[in-house]
């Protein structure tokens, strides 16, 4: 059970979209990245801008090295971006600022999704690892009690990306609003800030469609097991 060739058989359309999803991405951030936005701000004056005009000012702005590790805590109210999109004025760099600041304006405003994830976060944590693990060690022993655990443990890591889903989808919604509302983006230059917003939507999806084909794939295998058992 180590290795099983219908693992990747049921992983495929995950696995491609994945691939499609991370290229999309990198094709889209560095087209966005050589066109300067006409206001002329970067990233991180982007969302200071945002955070004021939606009246939230418990947030603070650092940058974190690396490329695409943007990113807002909202335990410690922290919104981090990278070097290029910190210091960056290209219409990539507003859109990737603007889509984390939405999950700051989330997070002010109670959005109730938001709250969810946070809540679920520690759980899905450990089921993506603890649930993998139990998975394939009730199959390996052939114990289907020990398998039906483990797909309850590892049903946290779907719900959590069930969730989260809708959560990216908002703050992309809310990114693209507010940069025209304040005037961050001209109307033509919002496509290409869609361009990118909207690609790094499909690796959520990606990650939410694999994680729900591998509970149905380990599912699949409870009927062959309980026939062993009988």
């Amino acid at each position: 059970m180590f290795f099983d060739p219908m693992y990747f058989v049921f992983l495929a359309p995950a696995m491609l979209l994945g691939a499609y999803a991370q290229w999309k991405v990198m094709s889209a951030y560095h087209r966005g990245r050589e066109i300067r936005a006409r206001s002329g701000v970067t990233g991180a004056e982007t969302a200071a801008i945002i955070l004021r005009e939606g009246n939230v000012h418990n947030v603070r702005i650092e940058d974190v090295p690396g490329q695409l590790t943007d990113h807002y805590s909202p335990t410690e109210k922290v919104l981090r971006l990278s070097p290029e999109v910190f210091e960056g004025n290209s219409v990539a760099s507003l859109g990737i600022a603007a889509h984390e600041v939405g999950h700051a304006l989330q997070d002010a405003q109670r959005y109730p999704l938001l709250v969810v994830r946070n809540a679920i976060v520690p759980f899905a944590n450990f089921g993506s690892s603890a649930g993998i693990i139990l998975l394939i060690l009730g199959l390996v022993l052939s114990l289907s009690g020990l398998v039906w655990i483990g797909i309850a443990v590892f049903s946290l890591t779907v719900l959590f990306q069930l969730v989260n889903l809708p959560v990216e989808f908002d703050a992309s919604r809310r990114a693209k609003k507010l940069l025209l509302s304040t005037g961050l983006i001209a109307d033509d230059e919002q496509r290409e800030v869609s361009r990118v917003l909207n690609a790094a939507a499909l690796t959520y999806v990606a990650a939410t469609l694999t994680s729900v084909l591998t509970l149905f794939y380990y599912i699949s295998h409870l009927g062959g097991l309980n026939r062993s058992e009988d």
